[in-house]
């Protein structure tokens, strides 16, 4: 009696093991076919009523899979035609400031399904070799995408370089354009900071950055010194304003950025006229690194190179001081051009 007994249980046991392993195989197979799939649904079915906790899932096969071989150049003309992909020229531009986080920002916009980054920095309106090579050639440099996406490049100079504004506004006058700003002197020393790390990788010395923010003939600030430059913003900004009306720009507080990134996605979302999707879920902080990283699903993670984040130098409080001083006037014209308050002393 006790050998039927458990004869019956092994019996059991198999048959709900042999359940559980067809259902678990099931279960692969149907999400491996999900995957397969994803690319081809329009990205308009992706953008139906969604719940705030569903997960904004981007199959491997887009992102790293087809679009990775057309970045490549292994893709053929008839797998291009057949998924409806093209080249296109950028419907916003991330166009600064140096240092103020545009590697963040784009890959952080990168997270939303209808956004489609180009991974270098092309440099087109602001070198004029690159800008002679025509416009075709820039469309050229950008990533295949769905006609429906909006394709995003960044390149922080076209900010400060003078020509940009004209040249960008030939191209395509109702354009979006990004600026993401951080605190004026924070931003000048993270910008001397990485020189510095270039300078100390080819053994080379370098002056120290106060030095180089102080004028030492007359002690003000060295205005001629590039990293003190590129912190006037409004200065910059209103070179553009020549060409562009302050609606077709968004400030994004690339501090806050780094600490509280979501809100500041969800302004640039509402900017560019794009359904929210990207959720807290997208990102996560990694303690290890100190600042958030990202996660496209639940199998695809990726954080921002270890170059970003250097540890700046110690700088002499009073040149801080004084830098924070002349700073401040261009800092309250700025706030007042884009209806931005930002918490800078």
């Amino acid at each position: 009696m006790l050998f039927k007994q458990q004869a019956l249980l092994r019996q059991k046991l198999f048959v709900l093991g042999s359940l559980a392993i067809g259902s678990l195989l099931y279960l692969v197979a149907r999400v491996g076919s999900l995957d397969r799939l994803q690319p081809l649904c329009p990205i308009d079915g992706r953008f139906g009523p969604r719940s705030q906790d569903e997960i904004p899932l981007r199959a491997l096969q887009f992102k790293r899979g087809l679009l990775h071989e057309f970045r490549k150049g292994n893709a053929t003309k008839e797998q291009i035609r057949l998924h409806n992909l093209v080249q296109q020229l950028p419907k916003a531009i991330i166009i600064g400031v140096r240092k103020g986080g545009t590697r963040a920002l784009l890959e952080m916009l990168n997270l939303h399904p209808a956004v489609v980054k180009a991974s270098q920095e092309i440099h087109f309106f602001d070198n004029d070799e690159n800008y002679a090579k025509g416009i075709e050639w820039y469309r050229k440099k950008m990533p295949f995408s769905y006609p429906h996406q909006i394709t995003i490049e960044k390149s922080p100079a076209y900010f400060i370089t003078e020509e940009v504004p004209e040249r960008i506004y030939k191209m395509n006058s109702s354009i979006k354009l990004l600026i993401i700003v951080r605190e004026p002197t924070t931003r000048a020393i993270s910008d001397y900071t990485q020189v510095l790390e270039g300078k100390e990788r080819k053994n080379k010395t370098y002056y120290k950055f106060e030095k180089l923010a102080i004028d030492p003939n007359t002690c003000e600030v060295n205005t001629k010194y590039k990293a003190v430059r590129t912190s006037i913003y409004t200065k910059h900004l209103e070179r553009w304003l020549k060409y562009f009306p302050i609606e077709q720009f968004h400030i994004v507080d690339g501090d806050r950025l780094i600490i509280e990134p979501l809100p500041e996605l969800q302004l640039v979302e509402k900017f560019l006229n794009l359904p929210p999707r990207i959720s807290q879920y997208n990102l996560y902080f990694n303690a290890t690194r100190g600042f958030y990283c990202l996660r496209f699903n639940i199998v695809f993670n990726k954080c921002l190179a270890g170059s970003k984040g250097r540890i700046h130098p110690e700088v002499d409080t009073s040149v801080i001081t004084k830098l924070r001083k002349f700073f401040h006037p261009f800092n309250q014209k700025f706030y007042q051009i884009t209806g931005r308050t930002f918490n800078w002393p």
